[in-house]
């Protein structure tokens, strides 16, 4: 026999089996659940960042650096309609229960058990919202009772890390502590929305002798305190150390990367802050900007973790915030004012875009397209559908109704949930800021066209939003057919939801639904 025939035929069972091991790698590849890091930042408006979620690049990108943002839309898709709550709290309690604001009633934000943070208004009255926020269990007055789904991700396998801000629940509630919601790992999570500090030259909020300053000292990084670690760079470090022990745990994680950053003080973060004193900014403005970059460096670190132990080709990356940036007419009056939203009117509290329209990325290798763009619709909520559908979990109870729709069918680009759907805001509260927008009202966005309406007045507005994204032109009456489409669909989902509305203090009258005016 011909010896050239033999040599290769000795190899053919080695090549059976080579081509197997590849085979069975690639069937595991296929059916290994993903990570999931959900990378939240606090208060960042739809300008801050130097990658423009709109037609054209404004000035605002151009001061802005965060190439790390940048990074991530290359390898995935940006949303240029991604919505949340105006404010905090709600946005968070959406997340965690998939419920809408006005359903689970955390319409402001919390901080201490039974006590409203709302301002006092010489008019109106606000209802009796739930101030101590959401929980798992129920037993709580004022609180609304949901199942989260990062206790679903536990319970099938995931191992499952919080990182930063929480802001769930009220001091001394079951909600304040994100271990109660399923999260393993709890890195400086707890009942407060803001910080008392970024400086670890500070201890974040704390005395020399470890006495917290106030309710919004950051607790859990005493190694970092009277060094110069900025508390983002500190919670990235921690997060970073989290993820080296679940790469041993030899399970898929899911990490909530919740940054206290870009919320106020404007402490500077030294590491960035003479680049923006050098392109002409104020001082509290160039404090903000670093507070930018050093929250778009921590996304880069994250990033860079997982090319370095290879799991980025298996980690779904959601970067969002919770509402817009802070625009409101006090911080101007202060001298405070440090953001601006423009193109979009207003901000943080507002109804109108500048309030609740969001940076939103998404990064799934192999599912998502890179480079690829979204101008449909969402809303928060939606996220506990979604990411349960990423982990593939697709049964699963829960003790509250889910609001939410997932939009992996926008990820994958093969439907639209978006199309023909309403999308519901409530803000029966007042907020404790002045501005456009802001404070007793709700909302509902409808295809092209959006209804506010203002409880204490019955005003209502209509704007085409794709033809008038700053909401200078209220269409209302030049449109009153759409404006009573609007206001029925508003109030009789307000009802149907158990949403609240404020009473007049001179009746003690609830105020009209949206549909009990012509």
């Amino acid at each position: 026999m011909n010896k050239k025939t033999l040599f290769p035929l000795a190899f053919i069972p080695l090549l059976s089996t080579n081509l197997q091991a590849q085979k069975d790698l690639q069937i595991e590849r296929t059916n290994k659940r993903p990570n999931i890091i959900l990378f939240m930042v606090d208060d960042m408006g739809w300008q801050d960042t130097s990658l423009p979620f709109w037609t054209e690049k404004t000035n605002y990108n151009k001061l802005y650096e965060t190439p790390n943002m940048e990074r991530l839309a290359q390898q995935g898709m940006m949303f240029t309609q991604a919505y949340a709550s105006s404010i905090s709290s709600p946005s968070r309690c959406s997340l965690i229960t998939g419920t809408n604001a006005a359903r689970h009633r955390v319409t402001n934000w919390t901080l201490q058990k039974d006590r409203m943070t709302d301002r006092k208004d010489s008019l109106l009255e606000v209802p009796d919202w739930n101030n101590n926020g959401v929980s798992q269990v129920p037993g709580t007055n004022n609180t609304f009772v949901g199942t989260s789904f990062v206790q679903l991700l536990k319970n099938n396998g995931y191992h499952t890390i919080h990182c930063g801000k929480a802001h769930f629940g009220a001091i001394d509630t079951p909600g304040e502590d994100p271990h109660h919601w399923g999260f393993e790992v709890n890195i400086s999570g707890h009942a407060a929305g803001g910080l008392a500090s970024y400086l670890g030259e500070e201890n974040y909020g704390h005395t020399k002798d470890g006495k917290p300053v106030s309710l919004m000292s950051v607790p859990g990084l005493e190694k970092y305190w009277g060094t110069d670690t900025f508390v983002t760079e500190a919670l990235t470090l921690e997060a970073i150390k989290a993820l080296d022990k679940a790469k041993k745990y030899h399970q898929p994680f899911y990490l909530y990367m919740s940054h206290y950053a870009i919320h106020v003080p404007l402490d500077k973060d030294m590491r960035f802050y003479e680049k923006y004193k050098k392109k002409g900014m104020t001082d509290h403005e160039a404090a903000y900007a670093t507070l930018i970059e050093g929250m778009d460096k921590s996304l880069g670190d994250l990033m860079d973790w997982l090319i370095e132990n290879g799991e980025a080709d298996n980690t779904i990356i959601i970067f969002m915030s919770d509402n817009g940036g802070l625009a409101s007419e006090s911080a101007w009056r202060d001298g405070k004012l440090h953001t601006q939203n423009y193109p979009l009117n207003s901000g943080k509290g507002s109804t109108y875009e500048g309030g609740i329209r969001e940076p939103m990325i998404v990064s799934w290798p192999g599912v998502v397209a890179p480079s690829s763009r979204c101008n449909d619709y969402l809303l928060i909520e939606d996220f506990y559908p979604t990411i349960l559908e990423m982990a593939g979990i697709k049964k699963y109870q829960t003790v509250q109704p889910i609001d939410g729709i997932s939009f992996i069918p926008l990820l994958k680009q093969t439907g639209n949930p978006s199309k023909g759907r309403s999308l519901f805001w409530n803000m029966p509260n007042n907020w404790g800021n002045d501005g456009p927008g802001i404070n007793f009202n709700c909302a509902v966005r409808n295809g092209d066209w959006k209804l506010i309406y203002y409880y204490a007045t019955g005003k209502k507005e209509l704007f085409n939003i794709p033809n008038d994204i700053s909401e200078n032109n209220d269409l209302s009456s030049l449109h009153p057919d759409i404006v009573k489409r609007l206001s029925k669909e508003l109030g009789s989902y307000l009802r149907k939801v158990g949403g609240q509305r404020p009473t007049f203090k001179a009746t003690g009258k609830p105020c009209p639904w949206p549909d009990d005016i012509n």
